[in-house]
C-alpha cells in the first residue's frame, strides 16, 4: 500500500475524530416556548401542566390543547408580573403544601407502576372470585292478559298441547309478545316480586297458575335455569385495578408512618372551627 494513501486514510480519520457532534436540537423540557416580560415559559411548564388536567381536557386536539395551555401560561405569566411586593403568606402556603402533595403523588405513581402489574391484579381477581357462588337465573316465557280467566283458559289451552309462543303472538297484551313472549335471563330482583315467586317455584317446562301484578295477569313457563358464572377479568378489571392500588397505597401509608417520626401534639387543644379563619394568613 502506498504512503500516499496510507497518509490520506489518516487524515479522514483524524478529521472524523475531530468534527464535534451535531447539536440535537429536539424540544425538550427546556426548550423556551414564550418569554413574558423577561420571563421564560418553557415546553417542561407545558407538558406538566397538560399531566395536571382532567383526562376530559387531555383528551382535546393536540393542537387545541398545545395552544391553549401556552396561552393560559402566557395569561398567568402577565398576570403575576404585575404583582408588586412580597410574596402573600397564603401563597406561600400553598406552594409548600402544593409541593408535597406533587411530590407525594410522585411517590404513590412509581409504587404503583412497580407494584400493581398483570399477576398482582389476576391474582386479586382469583381471591375474589375463589368462593364464587353466583345466583339462580331463569329464562322464562310469559303470555299477559287483562283478567284472571284469560289467563286460566290460556293456561289449560297451553297444558292441553298448544303452542306457548304462538298463543303468546296472538293473545299477550305485553311488549313481548310478538316475540313468542320470550323475556330471556334474569336473576333475583330483576322482576316484580310475584312473578319472580312464582318463576322459583316452577320445574322447566312447567307452566304456571295465573299470576297477578301490576300489569295484569300472567301465564309463565320456565325455558331453563342456570348458575350465574363469575364475571369474567375484563368485566371487573377496572374495579379490581383500583382495589389493588388501593391496597398498595394504604399499606405504603402504614409502612411509612410506624418507620416516621409523627407528632401531632400540637394540634391538641384548638377549635377545629380555626380552620374557617381565612384571616391568619394575612398575618
Amino acid at each position: 500500500m502506498s504512503k500516499t494513501l496510507n497518509f490520506l486514510r489518516s487524515s479522514a480519520v483524524a478529521l472524523l475524530l475531530a468534527t464535534p457532534a451535531i447539536a440535537d436540537d429536539s424540544p425538550n423540557a427546556a426548550t423556551v416556548v414564550a418569554t413574558v416580560n423577561g420571563n421564560d415559559i418553557t415546553l417542561g411548564q407545558m407538558i406538566a401542566l397538560r399531566s395536571s388536567l382532567d383526562p376530559q381536557y387531555q383528551s382535546l386536539p393536540d393542537d387545541v390543547l398545545f395552544n391553549g395551555i401556552l396561552d393560559q401560561l402566557v395569561q398567568q405569566s402577565l398576570l403575576a408580573s404585575t404583582f408588586e411586593g412580597d410574596t402573600p403568606k397564603r401563597v406561600e402556603l400553598n406552594l409548600a403544601n402544593q409541593r408535597i402533595s406533587l411530590l407525594a403523588a410522585d411517590v404513590l405513581e412509581t409504587l404503583i407502576a412497580e407494584k400493581v402489574d398483570e399477576a398482582a391484579i389476576e391474582a386479586a381477581y382469583l381471591e375474589r372470585f375463589a368462593d364464587f357462588e353466583g345466583a339462580r337465573e331463569y329464562n322464562a316465557s310469559h303470555i299477559l292478559v287483562e283478567t284472571e280467566e284469560e289467563a286460566k283458559a290460556i293456561a289449560e289451552d297451553v297444558r292441553g298441547g298448544a303452542d306457548f309462543a304462538a298463543t303468546a303472538k296472538e293473545k299477550s297484551t305485553g311488549p313481548s309478545g310478538p316475540n313468542g313472549g320470550q323475556l330471556g335471563w334474569f336473576g333475583p330482583g330483576q322482576m316484580v316480586a310475584p312473578f319472580e315467586a312464582a318463576v322459583e317455584t316452577l320445574e322447566v317446562g312447567q307452566v304456571s297458575d295465573p299470576v297477578q301484578t301490576q300489569f295484569g295477569w300472567h301465564v309463565i313457563i320456565l325455558n331453563d335455569t342456570r348458575t350465574q358464572e363469575a364475571p369474567a377479568l375484563a368485566e371487573v378489571r377496572q374495579e379490581i385495578t383500583g382495589e389493588v392500588q388501593r391496597q398498595v397505597i394504604d399499606a405504603e401509608i402504614a409502612r411509612v408512618r410506624k418507620a416516621g417520626d409523627v407528632d401531632t401534639s400540637g394540634s391538641e387543644g384548638i377549635d377545629p372551627a380555626i380552620l374557617k379563619q381565612d384571616d391568619l394568613l394575612e398575618n
